[in-house]
Order: structure tokens, then C-alpha cells, then sequence
């Protein structure tokens, strides 16, 4: 998997302070998207093992309280990103407790196939549905058009 940016604190992708990972790849290539620069699997930098412990020890440390994780993109469910986003989401769970995790995809809940449906049963919210243009509302939070859905899934 590639990743594009980590903030290690961010205030704007979710409640609190987290830790936020912007991940390469989307198949969804929604008009409109902000995030165009992330699309191509192949872009951005290689997610190491390094950066991935980094984020657990963002994630742990105490002088800046993190409330948790956030995952965007690109698509963290797109294919090839799910067997090194499932592998950090385990590890969040079992270093990090307490922590939350959120995940912004293209796909909607129902359209999640049983790979992304493992990771989703060990997330706390998804946001679901691709960007449409025509249906963008800047008052709506955490989501960008009206067709997007908030699920509190634990």
C-alpha cells in the first residue's frame, strides 16, 4: 500500500485530535473528489512498517492526547489497501485501546464485499457513498454530499 500524508495531530477528520492517514488508490473517482492527487495506487509513498509503528506510538503518546484514527484517501477499502489497513486497525485495537477508529470510503455499506466487511466489524464509524457534485453541502459534517451516510457502527 501507498500513503500520500500522515498528520500525526489533526483536528479536522473527526472528532478530537487524532491520528489521520490519507492513503493512495481509489477506483471511485467521484467528479468534484479534493483529493484527486491520491487516485493512483502507485502514487504517493510506500507504507512501511516503520510508519505504521509510528502511528501506534502516535497514537500512545500521552503528551498530546489522540482520540483515535482516522482513515481517508483515496479509498482505505479499495482492494489493495485492505490487508495493510486491516493489519493497522488490529494493531490499533490491541496497542491502542480506547482509541476510535474512522474510515472514509467511496463504497456504500452495502456494497462492501467480506474483506472490507472484516475490517469494517473492527471499526467504530464509516462514512460511506461516493462525492457527487450536484449533491455537495458544506454545512453537513464529516461528509461532503448529502448522499453520504454516517455510520456509528460501534
Amino acid at each position: 500500500m501507498n500513503y500520500h500524508q500522515y498528520y500525526p495531530v489533526d483536528v479536522i477528520n473527526g472528532p478530537g485530535t487524532r491520528c489521520t492517514l490519507f492513503v493512495a488508490g481509489c477506483v471511485h473517482e467521484c467528479p468534484g473528489c479534493y483529493n484527486k492527487s491520491t487516485w493512483r495506487l502507485n502514487s504517493g509513498m510506500p507504507f512501511t512498517p516503520a510508519v505504521e509503528d509510528r502511528i501506534i506510538a502516535d497514537l500512545r503518546d500521552i503528551r498530546i492526547h489522540r482520540q483515535g484514527l482516522t482513515l481517508s484517501g483515496g479509498d482505505p477499502l479499495h482492494p489493495q489497501n485492505l490487508p495493510a489497513v486491516l493489519h493497522l486497525v488490529r494493531r490499533v485495537r490491541e496497542e491502542c485501546p480506547g482509541k476510535d477508529i474512522w474510515v472514509w470510503t467511496g463504497y456504500t455499506l452495502a456494497e462492501l464485499n467480506d474483506a472490507q466487511r472484516q475490517l469494517t466489524a473492527l471499526i467504530n464509524v464509516l462514512i460511506d457513498g461516493k462525492f457527487i457534485q450536484e449533491l455537495r453541502d458544506p454545512a453537513l459534517i464529516w461528509r461532503g454530499s448529502s448522499n453520504q451516510v454516517v455510520h456509528h457502527l460501534r
